[in-house]
């Protein structure tokens, strides 16, 4: 099993795996047709509340992963990738600008914990 993360506007390469789109909206300028994924989880991705609280600043990071985990915890989506990452390549892809701090990192560290 290979855990990859990667911002849907960077290169599709062959070792991608499933290509799992994590976002709750499509990503702005990307033609479905085009975006090579595979399968798009939107119920794995914040709430709206939570999404529009955070607003991509460093400075709620922490409280941010706090309350996503919590989010999370005993989501049915969230349980069913977590399997499926236990047996195939995956890379969730995200379409934030801000590589450290978004909701792809946050579900990377909490599958990695349960695999």
């Amino acid at each position: 099993m290979i855990l990859g993360i990667k911002r849907i506007y960077e290169k599709v390469e062959v070792t991608d795996g499933t290509r799992i789109l994590v976002d709750r909206l499509w990503p702005r300028g990307v033609k479905k047709s085009t975006a090579h994924i595979d399968r798009w989880i939107r119920d794995v991705a914040p709430s709206n509340d939570l999404r529009l609280w955070f607003n991509h600043e460093p400075a709620r990071w922490e409280e941010f992963k706090n309350r996503y985990e919590k989010e999370l915890d005993g989501n049915k989506a969230f349980l069913e990738l977590v399997e499926f990452t236990k047996k195939n390549d995956v890379t969730l892809v995200y379409a934030a600008q801000d590589t450290e701090h978004n909701n792809a990192v946050v579900l990377s560290e909490m599958i990695a914990k349960r695999t």
